[in-house]
């Protein structure tokens, strides 16, 4: 009896953290196939119910009917607080109500914390979740009381939810919005001039963007630059990079029939948006092709480790850059800013790459065979899913039941992280001193 005790598996923390955003993904569908969830007082059928909570869990914003006009206030108020749970993360939320309950939190609950939350370690995780839990809150609030008076003036008493709603959605990344009662999944094309909506709405969506361990860093170090991590210095020139350039592009290219006021605020947005918010204030369908592609990479790379975003993240791109870097002018190691980056994360970012590129094409070829959809519509929803983002070209509710459920795992896949998937399926493979014999290669 001891003897099978002791051989009985324990959860590794990736299968933990699997388990705790499926669990919330089917509690979520559960609540959405409530009849006091829609407006209409009927059954939403599994599947659709099963899109929309991964949607809200997985903080992407793809949906098969639009939240204004289809959901009722209590399918509304289950859909943010998935969108809470899923931007802060399952285990995170888990942490914090132990914590307020008094709880001591074991070893094996703060390494899981820590892969939660892709912390360097696991010292000193439980004051980085509280530093978490109360940023979060209090950044949120803060939106919402910036939108607050702009929805109050449009929409009466009901601005104060929907300020907060929007609020909670652009900082968690989700793009979900309440804007389409008029005119349903019209997002915030209402507001594209309005500048307290633009600027609350894209600083919401940076400051979740770039990730709670360089907040963290900023607080600790203030200004001084030098005195920041590595990682924060990466995340933070890449997310500039990454903004300023197609912002102009936009500006110069694709948005020149507004005026040049309107145009900044248009360009910033398009460009703010794909990584990995999923509101917009144009309609992109009329976007030139260019400009679609633009936004389909955008949307692939995502946000930062340890944020509130999907994608392939800032880091692993810019790891990849620098890689090629450092092979262009022969030298041995990839580094940045006089650090080395260790090999391992360059395979990791390689394999990340390659597993986002295949869900990306694969995804998308199977949508244009099996609805007849134009390829690049199909690419642009499955780079939205993969990528967490929730922009679409409109073809996501006129999907069949093949392409939604593809969308759905593209969504859990991009949330949660192919790596994370992989360690947790391959956790009983062990390592190895042992080599094989070693032969070279031609590659280019």
């Amino acid at each position: 009896m001891c003897a099978l005790i002791h051989k009985k598996k324990k959860l590794t923390s990736f299968q933990i953290i699997i388990l705790g955003f499926s669990g919330v993904i089917l509690l979520g569908t559960f609540f959405l196939m409530l009849p006091a969830a829609s407006r209409g007082g009927t059954k939403t059928p599994l599947l659709d119910a099963l899109f929309t909570s991964t949607s809200a869990v997985c903080v992407t914003g793809l949906v098969v009917y639009d939240t204004a006009s289809y959901w009722s206030l209590f399918g509304q108020l289950v859909i943010m607080f998935l969108i809470q749970i899923g931007g802060m993360g399952v285990i995170t939320v888990a942490a914090a109500f132990a914590m307020i309950s008094g709880r001591k939190i074991s070893l094996m609950q703060r390494s899981t914390m820590q892969e939660a939350i892709a912390a360097p370690n696991v010292g000193g995780i439980v004051r980085l979740t509280s530093f978490i839990i109360k940023t979060t809150l209090l950044i949120e609030l803060s939106g919402a009381a910036a939108m607050a008076p702009v929805f109050c003036k449009d929409f009466g008493i009901r601005g104060f939810g929907m300020a907060l709603f929007h609020s909670v959605s652009a900082f968690c990344n989700a793009g979900f919005d309440l804007m389409g009662r008029q005119t349903p999944f019209s997002s915030l094309t209402g507001y594209a001039a309005q500048p307290i909506v633009n600027l609350t709405i894209m600083a919401l969506i940076i400051v979740g963007g770039i990730g709670f361990l360089t907040w963290e860093d900023i607080r600790t170090n203030k200004l001084h630059f030098r005195k920041y991590r590595m990682q924060s210095k990466v995340i933070l020139w890449t997310t500039a990079i990454l903004l300023f350039v197609p912002a102009v592009y936009f500006y110069f290219y694709e948005f020149t029939s507004f005026e040049p006021g309107e145009r900044v605020f248009v360009s910033l947005f398009q460009a703010v948006t794909p990584r990995t918010a999923g509101f917009n204030t144009v309609d992109l369908t009329k976007a030139s092709e260019a400009s679609q592609w633009i936004i389909i990479v955008l949307m692939l790379i995502g946000g930062s480790p340890g944020s509130t975003a999907g994608g392939m993240k800032t880091t692993t791109v810019a790891v990849l850059f620098a890689t090629a870097h450092s092979t262009f002018f022969r030298k041995e190691d990839t580094h940045f800013f006089g650090r080395r980056v260790e090999t391992g994360a360059v395979r990791n970012a390689a394999t990340i790459l390659l597993m986002y590129l295949a869900l990306f094409f694969t995804g998308g070829l199977i949508i244009n065979l099996t609805e007849g959809f134009p390829m690049l519509p199909c690419l642009f929803e499955t780079a939205s899913a993969v990528g967490t983002v929730g922009l679409s070209l409109g073809i996501t509710p006129k999907l069949g039941i093949l392409s939604k459920l593809i969308l759905i795992l593209l969504m859990f896949w991009g949330r949660v992280g192919g790596l994370t998937l992989i360690f947790a399926a391959l956790s009983g493979t062990r390592k190895t001193a042992s080599k094989l014999p070693q032969e070279k290669i031609t590659v280019g």
